[in-house]
């Protein structure tokens, strides 16, 4: 009989780790991936569609569309996990199977930061992004604050690019000259394992005249008088706030007794928790790396190594994840960077930064074809 596998969540993990699988051991597993949405959309994404890029639908992917030998996906909603029987419920069916990988991600808690719902809007959910189109799109000018509302959150430099992009958007539309862009972070600086990537953001932010305000938190917001309160004392008045939300695992995964502290423990080099059989990859754990969809994607690599020696029987399991990945940055003006990152390799993480190119963007074009074309057979691409 085939080894059952179950894929919680269908992002860059569940998504590499099904194709792997797939494509390694299809006799040998059957895989079902479940996922409460109907469709995938890359986190990148979420910036084309608030600049006015690209449309909602033309960035989504759906599942249905995943054709692949011994890859069921299921869209349910997960309800219960009970790691130690490897039982899971979701809003279809219940499940036990032989292994179990918890991918669901990281949930976004706009409400953990007081007025942030009534006085400003968080942009790093497709919803969220696609209500701050409309907003920009009617923006003349003002003061636009732009918040880290967490010490943990997905892919660092994306409230640089916002920013980077924000600038040029507002160009564009001849409000820049009215507007200021203030962007507050906790961060001490934009990327924190490299100080010459860190000084190049930096150094373009000043170059678009947008403040930098390194390890500075927002902790409330009132919307009535429109001001940020900082955690430090200092206000800051705005017109517009774009907030990146407090994030938390799935309040399902803190449920199951999975988490320590907020989050999934895992081994780091195989990602399998402390109970035998569950493993878990990407945002929801606590490994020693950033929140990124290409670290997820590269965890679940190792996942797929681990599970592939062992169906096959051989020796001991394969080399643990080296921590590599490639990070694109919006620069704005079409132009993209793109930072060579490892973090697990030596005693100290380390970046190398390659500067804005047209030639880079059309990498990061074909870094999105890739994976449309590898994980659902998509050969169309709106950048």
């Amino acid at each position: 009989m085939p080894t059952e596998i179950l894929i919680l969540g269908a992002g860059f993990g569940g998504l590499e780790l099904a194709t792997r699988l797939s494509e390694e051991v299809p006799e040998q597993v059957h895989v079902t991936l479940v996922d409460q949405s109907e469709w995938f959309a890359f986190g990148f994404s979420k910036l084309d569609v608030m600049f006015g890029r690209a449309t909602a639908e033309g960035v989504r992917l759906y599942y249905r569309d995943i054709a692949k030998p011994s890859v069921d996906f299921k869209h349910e909603r997960v309800l219960s996990i009970d790691p130690q029987t490897r039982t899971v419920v979701t809003s279809g069916d219940t499940y036990s199977p032989d292994v179990l990988v918890v991918a669901l991600g990281a949930d976004l808690d706009p409400a953990a930061t007081p007025g942030l719902l009534d006085g400003g809007y968080e942009f790093y959910s497709p919803e969220g992004a696609e209500r701050v189109r409309a907003v920009l799109e009617s923006f003349d000018g003002g003061d636009v604050v732009i918040g880290v509302l967490g010490g943990f959150f997905k892919c660092p430099p994306a409230p640089n690019e916002t920013a980077l992009m924000l600038d040029a958007y507002l160009r564009a539309r001849g409000a820049r000259d009215a507007s200021t862009i203030r962007l507050l972070t906790p961060l001490p600086m934009p990327i924190p394992i490299s100080r010459k990537t860190s000084a190049e953001i930096v150094s373009a932010l000043e170059a678009r005249g947008i403040e930098f305000w390194p390890q500075s938190v927002v902790t409330s917001l009132d919307p009535e008088a429109k001001t940020a309160l900082v955690a430090d004392g200092r206000t800051v008045s705005y017109d517009l706030f774009l907030g990146v939300p407090v994030h938390r695992a799935p309040p399902v995964v803190e449920e199951s007794g999975l988490t320590v502290d907020g989050w999934v423990p895992v081994d780091p080099a195989t990602f399998e928790t402390r109970f035998p059989g569950v493993f878990a990859v990407g945002d929801v754990t606590s490994a020693p790396v950033p929140r990124a969809g290409v670290i997820a994607e590269g965890e679940a690599g190792t996942v797929a190594d681990v599970l592939v020696a062992r169906l096959r029987g051989g020796g001991p399991d394969p080399e643990p994840y080296a921590g590599d990945a490639v990070c694109y940055i919006e620069m704005g003006d079409d132009t993209v960077a793109r930072v060579d990152v490892n973090f697990l390799r030596g005693p100290q993480p380390t970046a190398e930064f390659h500067a804005p190119s047209l030639d880079i963007t059309e990498e990061k074009r074909q870094f999105g074809d890739a994976r449309r074309a590898r994980w659902f057979g998509a050969k169309s691409t709106y950048l």
